[in-house]
């Protein structure tokens, strides 16, 4: 019988992706101008924002437009992202977030005239991880996977092939805020257009593993 019910649960979890209702997730920090079609959210990025606490500069900031909806347990989200990238660190992509001294951003960075895959991993104190891309796509896919205590990150240039970027710390058994991020710290703004947001749940490990170890 316990076979049979953890079947059904695994089944059940594998469908459980869905496109997110965009209509549906709210602002923090609303950008002036943004608009929602197609299933896609395009904004011009407010000047003069970021995300950033404290380390190396010695300042502090919260203020960018972040777009998200809240999720508990384990999960899947990625989106497709494309700007128009103008000034030294220009960025967009995704933000995982449970408080302004805990959340994770990952994306494209444009920083000295290239593309850059850039995350941000903020416990307290912020630190700053970047790879300069070899070519300069139109777009790109972020995807970050939510299990236990970690997070995932990755990225692709056709939602096919993904590419491990990183593995970062997050609490577990804490609501997550998860959504699209886009900043404009040195720049006067530009435009961010984000493409298919996805999020899939995933079932728990933890009780996934007690069903194996409690068959009949």
């Amino acid at each position: 019988m316990k076979k049979i019910i953890l079947a059904v649960l695994l089944m059940g979890m594998s469908e459980a992706g869905f496109t997110q209702t965009l209509e549906k997730m709210q602002w923090f920090n609303e950008p002036e101008k943004w608009e929602i079609k197609n299933n896609s959210l395009n904004m011009f990025v407010t000047p003069q924002s970021d995300y950033w606490r404290i380390s190396h500069y010695g300042f502090t900031v919260d203020d960018a437009p972040y777009y998200y909806a809240v999720y508990g347990g384990e999960f899947e989200v990625k989106v497709k992202i494309t700007g128009d990238y103008k000034a030294r660190f220009d960025q967009m992509g995704l933000m995982l977030r449970t408080d302004h001294e805990n959340y994770i951003k990952t994306g494209i960075e444009f920083v000295d005239g290239k593309y850059n895959l850039s995350t941000v991993v903020t416990h307290q104190k912020s630190d700053w991880s970047v790879t300069t891309l070899d070519k300069t796509p139109a777009y790109l896919w972020i995807k970050a996977v939510r299990r236990l205590d970690a997070v995932e990150i990755f990225y692709s240039y056709d939602d096919k092939q993904y590419h491990l970027l990183r593995n970062a710390p997050l609490q577990d058994n804490r609501p997550v805020m998860v959504g699209l991020m886009a900043a404009s710290p040195d720049g006067n703004g530009f435009n961010a257009k984000f493409d298919n947001f996805k999020v899939t749940h995933l079932a728990d490990q933890r009780r996934l593993e007690w069903l194996k170890n409690h068959k009949d």
